[in-house]
């Protein structure tokens, strides 16, 4: 993987934000990218131009893909962020939301150096703490399903809380208080036409609304 230093934050961010939007499986167009990012239509646009000259990513139509140079920045800042947030959860305690903002950071100032200090102290984990893949690592998919296309009475181990959840505000507080954590076990217990989800998990009833449970990936 590159080296630290190589682009600007900027890019980085961008970059990033396109490779996790494509690992969610989403359409990746300049409006997911202003939603995801929270910041202007033109900035955007302006930002696009500048990753297309620089040939990190292309654009065919309205869709917007990384180039093989664009992924490789994307997976070490992503390599990077999840690696941090494995250890500001595992070794400091910190809250999911602490360690999302914080990585938020590290990622783009971690050298080479302390990543590997930090995959060794970590023992080479394969997941950031809500289950989402470590570039780099041995990582082996499981063969998951959205929570919401369970039935009642059907039982689960929680998998994976991708990216797209992370970003909504409050919800990572909510699913690491409800203890819907990777590896948790639960049963679903209710359904409503709405899509809200009940389930029960660590001896407690716990609704999911139908955006978190259309994104919560669960194993059998």
């Amino acid at each position: 993987m590159a080296s630290s230093g190589e682009h600007h934050p900027a890019f980085e961010e961008y970059c990033e934000c396109i490779f996790e939007l494509q690992e969610d499986d989403v359409d990746v167009i300049q409006a997911r990218i202003v939603e995801r990012l929270g910041v202007s239509r033109p900035a955007v646009s302006e930002m696009i131009r500048r990753l297309e000259a620089d040939s990190l990513i292309s654009i065919t139509g309205t869709t917007i893909r990384l180039t093989a140079a664009g992924t490789t920045l994307a997976q070490q800042v992503v390599r990077r962020h999840r690696l941090a947030e494995r250890f500001l959860t595992d070794i400091l305690g910190l809250s999911w939301a602490e360690a999302h903002h914080e990585a938020g950071r590290w990622e783009h100032v971690m050298s080479t150096n302390v990543e590997v200090a930090m995959d060794r102290l970590l023992g080479s984990p394969t997941t950031c703490p809500h289950g989402n893949p470590i570039p780099g690592s041995e990582y082996l998919a499981p063969d998951a399903h959205r929570l919401i296309d369970l039935a009642v009475g059907d039982g689960f181990t929680v998998s994976r809380i991708p990216e797209e959840l992370e970003f909504t505000p409050g919800l990572l507080d909510f699913l690491e208080s409800a203890a819907l954590l990777p590896g948790r076990a639960g049963t679903v217990t209710a359904t409503s036409a709405d899509g809200t989800m009940t389930v029960e998990i660590a001896g407690s009833h716990v609704d999911v609304g139908a955006f978190a449970s259309a994104r919560i990936l669960v194993t059998a």
